[in-house]
């Protein structure tokens, strides 16, 4: 068996008192260079690795960590996400850590101001958000940064140094895929971009995949194709909507750039003259049914269940581990037609 080496064992080796080998291990009180790289010459050469667990065990604190994520009862995009929260807290649940979520309306961004400011009269020790609201987000994690709390974001890539790390989708490049898929399906044509209901100029992923949509076409060798943008809100969507394929009869697809592409496709599989391609997101049961009908071609899968996941599990780590947190985690863009769909909703 390999030998475990105890404190004792590591001071013999370095010739230096369990006191000393105690200090630089638990990283407290001074150490002389001398005797710190005696220790360490014997770390290496034992290739030690601290029981961590341990270490975690005989730790009394409770670190704290919030979630800040739109509530699932506006949209049931999020839902997956709390899922993964909570399949986060229920691994670690024997350690010292609190896992605690806090919804807001994503329509709303007095609501997530107001959440915010309920999360900080906790004193956290780190956030884990969704920052729906480019403005407001900036500020919020900056704040943070101010106070010391770590901050980690997922789904919504945000530049910002003061960010511990991003867990999401390149969603330029998803942009990019979408279009592919619709070039593929039609060659040439008018192709419509279609955001719902989020405020445009505010929603930097939703900016991200038009910008990833329009390079795909941009670089092509030769294109037939047009491209316009159309921003639809409830509650006049429907009336909105049916107005602008009215208004543009010649449109051969359309890229929904939300979770909600069934919202548009519940509309054009009504028109009996001709058939729209349709790309967008999500495996929302509305989506994977309208597929299954054939009213939607494709969908781009973000799982935002293992986003969520990966985003708690690794400021738990970080806590109870050490583990280094890493400053981008992106998941593969995943492409679901009717075909593969039933493997990915096991």
């Amino acid at each position: 068996m390999e030998k475990i080496y105890t404190i004792k064992d590591i001071a013999a080796l370095a010739n230096v008192s369990k006191g000393t080998v105690d200090r630089v291990l638990h990283n407290r009180g001074k150490v002389s260079q001398v005797s710190l790289d005696k220790i360490n010459e014997v770390l290496n050469k034992i290739d030690y690795k601290p029981n961590l667990i341990a270490r975690n065990l005989k730790n009394t604190k409770i670190y704290c960590i919030c979630v800040l994520l739109p509530n699932p009862e506006n949209d049931l995009y999020w839902q997956p996400c709390n899922d993964g929260i909570l399949e986060a807290k229920e691994e670690f649940k024997s350690f010292n850590v609190s896992v605690k979520t806090y919804f807001f309306d994503p329509l709303s961004t007095s609501s997530f101001i107001k959440a915010n400011d309920t999360i900080l009269k906790t004193s956290p020790d780190a956030v884990l958000l969704v920052p729906l609201f480019y403005k407001e987000s900036l500020n919020i994690i900056e704040n943070y940064n101010l106070l010391g709390i770590i901050s980690i974001t997922f789904n919504n890539y945000l530049k910002s140094n003061a960010i511990k790390n991003f867990v999401g989708q390149d969603l330029f490049q998803s942009g990019r895929v979408a279009a592919r898929l619709l070039d593929l399906l039609l060659k040439k044509g008018l192709i419509a971009i279609i955001h719902i209901d989020e405020d445009y100029e505010n929603a930097i992923h939703m900016q991200e995949k038009e910008k990833g949509f329009r390079n795909y076409f941009k670089h092509l060798e030769s294109s037939e194709f047009e491209i316009l943008t159309c921003k639809l809100e409830h509650p006049e969507f429907n009336n909105k909507l049916t107005s602008f394929l009215n208004s543009h009869s010649d449109i051969a697809g359309i890229f929904v750039t939300t979770s909600k592409a069934y919202q548009v496709a519940e509309i054009t599989s009504e028109m009996k003259d001709k058939r729209i391609s349709i790309v967008g997101y999500d495996l929302l049961e509305s989506n994977i049914n309208l597929m299954n009908n054939n009213a939607i071609d494709f969908l781009i899968h973000q799982n935002p269940k293992r986003q969520a996941y990966l985003g708690t599990a690794s400021l738990i780590e970080y806590f109870i581990f050490d583990k280094e947190i890493s400053k981008l985690k992106l998941l593969p863009i995943d492409i679901i037609n009717s075909e593969n769909a039933k493997d990915y909703l096991l």
